[in-house]
């Protein structure tokens, strides 16, 4: 049984590679789903509606230099912008290696939070925006 940790993900936000100041990545792609259910049947029906979402949440240590965190991120609150992630940095892009890229949209940016001897991080999520399916790349 393959297991896999991981420890060296990329992640690009508006063609800028913030992958050393990534603490975790998570991407979720999705489908709508429809209830189908008819009269006799004696559990749930449902079908697909072809409709495909994804999101990318990423919790990033905050850094305020230039071309860095900050500088990528606060533009972008409500701006459509390309995302992409794959689970190794070192490794091109393959099939044991997919990419997922979206056109995502930054609904909220906190610049600043923590406590006292905390280290600074800041999580956002880019929604799926422009309404294509996300893209799983292979090569």
């Amino acid at each position: 049984m393959p297991r896999e940790v991981l420890v060296d993900a990329f992640v690009s936000v508006n063609a800028v590679d913030l992958s050393d100041h990534v603490a975790s990545v998570t991407v979720t792609t999705s489908e709508d789903l429809q209830e189908a259910t008819v009269m006799g049947d004696t559990g749930k029906r449902r079908l697909s509606s072809k409709i495909r979402d994804a999101q990318i949440e990423v919790e990033f240590r905050q850094d305020y230099d230039a071309a860095k965190v900050d500088a990528t991120l606060a533009p972008l609150l409500g701006v459509e912008t390309a995302v992409a992630v794959r689970k190794s940095k070192a490794d091109a892009v393959s099939a044991t290696n997919p990419e997922t890229r979206i056109n995502g949209i930054m609904a909220e940016y906190q610049p600043a939070g923590g406590a006292v001897g905390e280290v600074h991080n800041l999580s956002v999520t880019f929604q799926n925006s422009d309404g294509l399916a996300p893209v799983r790349a292979v090569a």
